[in-house]
């Protein structure tokens, strides 16, 4: 028995694909691509379905010079896609809130909240945002009845809140709490634009073979191709599998900052804020000196807080972060400002030190407090306002019950 040789393996002749397989294994392949792609996005879809009905049809959003407005007396279902399906119903005042502000009892502490979409309890049912938690945590440290008028709404920026604190003195309050946000002070004087829903993807491919046959006509197929490059960018931007992937990689406390952080050069995290940021909290500035004057005019304290966001509140929990970061920052520069002008200024940041990952008590993608986190808030609101910074909820000048005064 012999072995070939080098020679009679040089003269063995290369096989060749059949020109079919040319065609096949790409067409497989790309079929194989789209039945996980499809797969994937009805996963997505099942995981992370939106709702067909939108919180807009509640809100009279082209009213500029006095901001986002709820119709008064309307219900609205909404459901974002990290969270449950919640009903937004608006009191006769247009305020999410469960009762008349206009009456006060003259036994009662009243409390006027005001804020944006996260003091609204946006994405969590009315029962178990904050606003709805904290009267009951400061009547338990205090002994007191404690009512809070939520006049809190979607958008209102300081520029708002300032157009409209003639309705919040009118709700005859006894404390005005200020919740302030990151995107508060970004947004300072213009809020985002109210966006319409996404269009679904059968609208773009609609389109798209508009645009793709016009550009064939023309015999322009890098046109053609441009054209199917952004669909293909259009459908992934509106599909949930975006939405699936984000979800999970900001379930990572390492993944979702590195993204976060990646975003943010310049802002108010950093040590040094850009002149852009600046500028902001300049206006912040304004806003807050005439809401302050307005309320001391009145006799009404006014507490101002801020409610970390979702980066800041993990940094915060991490008690490290990268160099060049600060998420004290504007917690420090909105002290400052609110104080300067005889507000008083309540600190919750240092309590997000004492609990583990935080960030879990937020939705990764939409950002906004869950269920939990308004439980989380509530029980810091409560431990601040009753700790010594407002006189009247100190917890430790209310009369003791009888059978501690015997003690």
């Amino acid at each position: 028995m012999t072995q070939p040789g080098t020679s009679d393996l040089a003269i063995v002749p290369e096989a060749k694909l059949p020109r079919r397989d040319w065609i096949l294994l790409p067409l497989l392949s790309f079929l194989t691509i789209c039945l996980l792609a499809g797969s994937t996005e009805c996963i997505a879809r099942r995981m992370f379905s939106g709702s067909t009905t939108t919180i807009n049809s509640c809100l009279i959003v082209n009213d500029s010079p006095d901001g986002v407005r709820a119709i008064p007396n309307s219900m609205c279902l909404y459901k974002i896609p990290e969270g449950p399906p919640v009903e937004y119903s608006f009191n006769s005042s247009g305020y999410r809130a469960s009762m008349d502000c206009s009456v006060k009892r003259p036994d009662t502490y009243r409390i006027v909240m005001v804020g944006s979409s996260l003091a609204m309890g946006w994405g969590v049912p009315r029962e178990k945002t904050f606003g709805a938690l904290l009267p009951a945590a400061i009547s338990r440290e205090t002994g007191r009845k404690v009512e809070l008028c939520n006049q809190a709404m979607m958008y209102e920026i300081p520029r708002v809140v300032a157009q409209r604190f003639h309705e919040t003195l009118a709700a005859k309050p006894d404390l005005i709490l200020w919740i302030v946000t990151y995107l508060d002070v970004e947004h300072v004087a213009s809020a985002p634009v109210v966006r319409p829903v996404p269009p679904e993807p059968s609208v773009f491919m609609g389109k798209t073979r508009r645009r793709v046959k016009e550009a064939l006509a023309e015999k322009s197929i890098s046109g053609a191709v441009s054209d199917l490059s952004s669909t293909a960018r259009d459908l992934m931007d509106s599909s949930e599998t975006k939405y699936l992937l984000r979800h999970f990689m900001y379930k990572s406390q390492s993944q979702y900052l590195k993204s976060h952080l990646e975003k943010t050069e310049g802002g108010i995290q950093w040590a040094s804020p850009s002149a852009e940021w600046q500028s902001r909290l300049l206006l912040f500035d304004i806003y807050a000196a005439e809401i302050e004057a307005r309320a001391r005019a009145s006799g009404v304290p006014l507490v101002a807080v801020l409610v970390p966001n979702r980066p800041q509140a993990a940094m915060i929990s991490l008690d490290e972060w990268p160099a060049g970061y600060d998420p004290f920052r504007l917690d420090n520069e909105l002290r400052s400002i609110v104080t300067r002008y005889g507000g008083i200024y309540i600190d919750i940041l240092p309590e997000f030190r004492s609990i583990p990952n935080p960030e879990q008590y937020y939705f990764p993608v939409d950002g906004h407090p869950d269920s939990e986190g308004h439980a989380m808030i509530a029980s810091f609101l409560a431990k601040e306002l009753t700790g010594g910074a407002v006189p009247e909820l100190r917890a430790d000048m209310q009369p003791k019950a009888p059978q501690e005064a015997e003690r």
